[in-house]
């Protein structure tokens, strides 16, 4: 039996604890006397979750801990002696073995691992049995343990609701720990890095080219200011000058001008470009915009040196992607400034357009902030829109008909293939990954507080 059937099984067996105990706790209050502590329900999660929780630890340490068992009692084997010593070919072989008595695989390579098949299978079905009775054993322990206990005055709702504190805060933690692996692992990274490198080349240098950087030097040149302006540029500068009017007159609209049914079907529409895969916005930022704007700058501006893969056409389509970022937040923002000012301002003759430009976009101001460092945060972090509309070159410019690059974009060029993560080139992407997280987390640091300054100010 595997362990996803194992653990289906011991599901089965909790759930018809939770019956079993409901039904017995709800009839065992005698009548004419006080009411019991707690509710049927709770006797039911007490005796489910002792069934559940102690077999599904077993079987979760087991799964982990088993394969090795096999492994060993393998090695132990007869068949195990004519191995070869070599600890590479050893574990060629001890894989293949595994394969072929788990059915994953109908032919081996080495013929050594056909002779252990029969060793495995052995191992494999004594452990499992093993790890099969033990759970079986702990979940009817378990839930007999918790079902003799069920009485009128015992306290199930304080047990239950202490587990589930428990797990609250489990989960949380593993959000927690998560991110401060994630910090911890960059630090790491990025302190290795600025052994070799600089950091005042890597901050104010304008020549990015760490190509030809090895593992035994610091060849090559590492200043950022390129990949940052071209962040900037696309991200914060050309998406935002095409996100924010669009997305606050079409917030404007939609609360102000439209109709109810008119509301209930554009909303989501509009919504729905959030939704889009980003390669969908690559491809049509590549195919589409890109040569549009190329011919755009040749024949009606003259710029003959205008490229096919520009900080322009990625931009564009990135202000058309994060439009729903900066509509949906300021749609909320002017929805809940509260009726009474819009009333007051139409009451002292203001016409509807003044209304909205001088009483209700200010008082949603903050919101609205809010939602437009979001967008950048969401913006500056975007990867396939730059890699297929704005190209790989890391050029300092202005000039939004050139090419240019952006952090993201550099953090998967220097990770990809086959790299030495000894090399000064590999640990850039973990120094630019760093920044890029200050970065983001600054923006959505000062995001929350702006919007929660505006919940202050309007709940």
């Amino acid at each position: 039996m595997s362990a996803l059937s194992l653990f289906v099984l011991v599901f089965g067996l909790a759930t018809i604890a939770w019956i079993a105990a409901r039904f017995r706790a709800a009839r065992a209050v005698p009548l004419g006397e006080a009411r019991a502590h707690s509710l049927p329900s709770y006797h039911g999660w007490y005796v489910a979750l002792w069934l559940a929780i102690p077999a599904l630890l077993f079987l979760s340490v087991w799964s982990v801990v088993s394969p090795g068992l096999v492994e060993q009692s393998v090695l132990s084997s007869s068949a195990a002696e004519a191995l070869p010593a070599s600890q590479i070919e050893r574990e060629a072989i001890l894989g293949e073995a595994r394969a072929l008595a788990d059915g994953s695989l109908s032919a081996a390579f080495n013929e050594e691992a056909r002779g252990l098949v029969p060793a495995y299978q052995q191992a494999s079905g004594y452990y499992g049995m093993i790890g099969i009775v033990a759970t079986l054993l702990l979940a009817f322990a378990g839930g007999a343990f918790a079902f003799l206990r069920i009485r009128p005055d015992f306290r199930a709702r304080n047990r239950v609701e202490r587990v589930v504190m428990w797990v609250l805060l489990i989960a949380s933690l593993i959000a927690i720990l998560t991110t401060v692996g994630i910090v911890a692992s960059l630090l790491f990274e990025t302190i290795r890095f600025f052994e070799r490198v600089s950091v005042v080349e890597f901050i104010f240098g304008t020549q990015w080219s760490p190509q030809v950087a090895d593992a035994s030097g610091d060849e090559g040149s590492f200043g950022a200011i390129p990949l940052f302006w071209g962040t900037v540029l696309i991200g914060a500068i050309i998406a935002m000058i095409v996100a924010i009017p669009l997305g606050l007159m079409s917030a404007i609209y939609l609360t102000q001008y439209a109709a109810p049914r008119v509301r209930s079907v554009m909303k989501p529409v509009l919504e729905i470009l959030a939704g889009v895969p980003t390669v969908v916005y690559g491809y049509f930022a590549a195919l589409t915009v890109a040569p549009a704007v190329r011919d755009f700058a040749v024949t009606v501006l003259g710029i003959s040196s205008a490229s096919s893969e520009s900080a322009i056409a990625a931009g564009v389509v990135m202000g058309v992607m994060i439009i729903p970022f900066v509509s949906s937040m300021a749609d909320d923002s002017i929805a809940a400034v509260p009726g009474a000012m819009r009333d007051g301002s139409l009451a002292m003759g203001a016409t509807n357009s003044e209304t909205i430009k001088r009483v209700l976009v200010p008082a949603a101001l903050p919101g609205i902030v809010g939602g437009v460092l979001l967008a950048v945060s969401r913006a500056i972090g975007e990867t396939m829109i730059v890699v297929m509309a704005a190209g790989l070159a890391a050029n300092l410019t202005v000039n939004p008909f050139e090419s240019v690059t952006t952090v993201t974009v550099q953090i998967v060029q220097l990770l990809t293939g086959d790299q030495e993560f000894n090399s000064s080139k590999t640990l850039a992407a973990f120094a630019l990954g760093l920044v890029l997280f200050i970065i983001t987390l600054l923006l959505n640091i000062v995001a929350l507080g702006v919007v929660k300054r505006f919940r202050e100010a309007y709940e």
